[in-house]
């Protein structure tokens, strides 16, 4: 992750060494290099992912032909709300990325593994997948946990509640309802004991008002102080990530242009399943950031 970016450009290789002296060793190195297995470990993956996009961020900040089009709102899915606190200036690139690496740590140790799960279902509403969760938690968890498109919303609890909740759904005519390969239940309740954890650290640090519009995940609004934001990363830890409604704000607040960065094109895949007729590119390496340079460059 990075590693051609940051061999063509100073300021993605320096974001990569600012993360190395952040945490105390060479994320670096496993980013670049792997093993898979390590960058797999989520309090690995969290920083890991953070710094590949604030580096690739940076890298088109520098280069863009129109930096005002790329400056005026940033959002997140989960993880992603600490690069775009980053990109608004709301908080350092060291203290979120040292607390990244606690928030994966807290997270895979709020349950004991096996215990949790999570899955995602296909063709249904929310209001289908809600009264499916609620019918399979027979007194455990189960419980929306990423609205990501009108085509798929991802639940999230104990184990048991889950497979019960897979079961509903496709005897319900869901078009797919698969389970995720994931370490932990991430955005329910039983992330409880690891938000609080998460609540400690944010409120030692120091945030900044942002200096551009921030849709957070949690509320699904736009978070306009320094207090907004740390206790919307607060909250997101057991709340659900409303990725869709917060892509619907910013299409109403006028964005017509919409830029992933970093690794992957998951959100880019989402977005085509919310509003195709928005323009979305995405900067992860050197091809797509010229392709993207491009379209911005044509962009009015």
């Amino acid at each position: 992750m990075g590693k051609e970016l940051a061999a063509n450009y100073p300021v993605a290789r320096r974001t990569f060494e600012e993360a190395d002296e952040a945490l105390g060793y060479k994320l670096s190195e496993l980013c670049f290099e792997g093993p898979e297995e390590k960058l797999k470990l989520t309090e690995i993956t969290q920083p890991a992912i953070l710094t590949a996009s604030v580096a690739a961020w940076r890298v088109l900040r520098e280069k863009a032909p129109k930096p005002d089009i790329i400056s005026g709102y940033v959002a997140g899915h989960s993880l992603g709300e600490y690069s775009a606190h980053v990109a608004a200036g709301t908080l350092t690139f060291a203290d979120a990325v040292r607390t990244v690496r606690n928030r994966g740590k807290y997270m895979q140790e709020a349950v004991p593994v096996g215990m949790g799960a999570m899955a995602a279902i296909l063709g249904m509403t929310l209001d289908q997948v809600t009264e499916i969760a609620t019918e399979a938690a027979r007194g455990e968890v189960c419980q929306a946990a990423n609205i990501n498109s009108p085509e798929q919303i991802v639940i999230s609890g104990h184990a048991g509640a889950v497979d019960r909740a897979i079961k509903l759904a496709t005897e319900r005519g869901a078009k797919k309802a698969v389970s995720l390969p994931v370490s932990a239940p991430f955005h329910c309740s039983l992330m409880q004991p690891a938000q609080d954890r998460l609540a400690a650290d944010l409120g030692a640090l120091t945030f900044q008002n942002p200096s551009c519009t921030v849709v957070c995940n949690v509320d699904a609004a736009i978070v306009a102080s320094a207090e907004t934001s740390r206790d919307a990363l607060i909250r997101q830890v057991t709340g659900a990530v409303r990725w869709e409604p917060s892509v619907r704000l910013l299409i109403d607040k006028g964005a017509s242009l919409f830029i992933e960065v970093g690794p992957g094109k998951v959100l880019w895949g989402l977005m085509r399943q919310i509003d195709r007729s928005k323009t979305c590119v995405t900067v992860g390496d050197e091809a797509s950031l010229q392709k993207t340079l491009a379209q911005i460059a044509a962009t009015g």
